[in-house]
């Protein structure tokens, strides 16, 4: 394999936060939370970045990554960031490079990762820079290995290729996604809700959107949000 090929990414942006100060199980500030969480704090985390030697086939991935993207004439600034953690790696992408990257990761002889086994999505909430993101679990059956993949991007700005071209499977991972936290995956056949009702309004997955006080129509009833019950303790 080309020496070149252990070049490391040239972050684009900063690195991808993940999370900001949060008290409670559900973000209460009093009374409300019944959780039993009321005095937990979770402080903000941003994902460390690996360095050298990987450990594991993690090399071989990285080196056999971007050998590829030098063939095909993508910039090794796609690549933001490598973290190994939990005896896992994910690369962080830029959204723009993601269809070439998902065509080499699949049909590259180094790498084989032939099945898209997930395609989800998170939000880290309001405050956090690029907090919607979309993450590719992929499996190598040639090669028994697991990678994962990372984009994010802004909630104003909620766009990202779909990956249905190169993994047809990908079109109910992706409705999925856009159902629940409203990414929208340019190019994909049909994106429309797979969970919710047609005529729903929002995306129930987002951090800002209502914990509870939704109508349960059967009933009549009406749930209350959890920040807003009565404390137990």
């Amino acid at each position: 394999m080309a020496e070149t090929a252990t070049h490391e990414p040239t972050p684009a942006r900063g690195a991808p936060v993940t999370g900001t100060e949060r008290s409670g199980m559900f973000g209460a500030h009093g009374s409300g939370d019944t959780s039993g969480y009321g005095l937990l704090i979770r402080e903000p985390y941003t994902p460390t970045r690996a360095e050298r030697p990987f450990g594991g086939y993690f090399d071989e991935v990285a080196d056999a990554l971007f050998a590829a993207m030098a063939e095909a004439g993508v910039p090794v600034t796609a690549v933001e960031q490598i973290t190994v953690e939990h005896r896992e790696m994910t690369v962080y992408l830029a959204r723009e490079h993601l269809p070439a990257l998902l065509w080499i990761v699949r049909d590259d002889p180094s790498l084989r990762f032939e099945l898209a086994a997930s395609i989800s999505g998170v939000d880290y909430g309001p405050g956090v820079p690029r907090r919607l993101h979309v993450v590719y679990e992929l499996l190598s059956m040639t090669y028994r290995r697991r990678l994962r993949l990372e984009i994010a991007v802004d909630v104003e700005d909620p766009h990202v290729p779909s990956a249905v071209q190169t993994y047809p499977t990908a079109d109910w991972h992706e409705r999925e996604v856009w159902d629940m936290f409203g990414i929208i995956f340019d190019g994909h056949p049909g994106l429309t809700r797979i969970l919710m009702p047609d005529d729903w309004e929002g995306h129930p997955q987002r951090k800002d959107y209502p914990l509870g006080g939704i109508p349960v129509e059967y009933q009549g009833a009406e749930i209350a949000a959890p920040d807003t019950r009565r404390s137990y303790s």
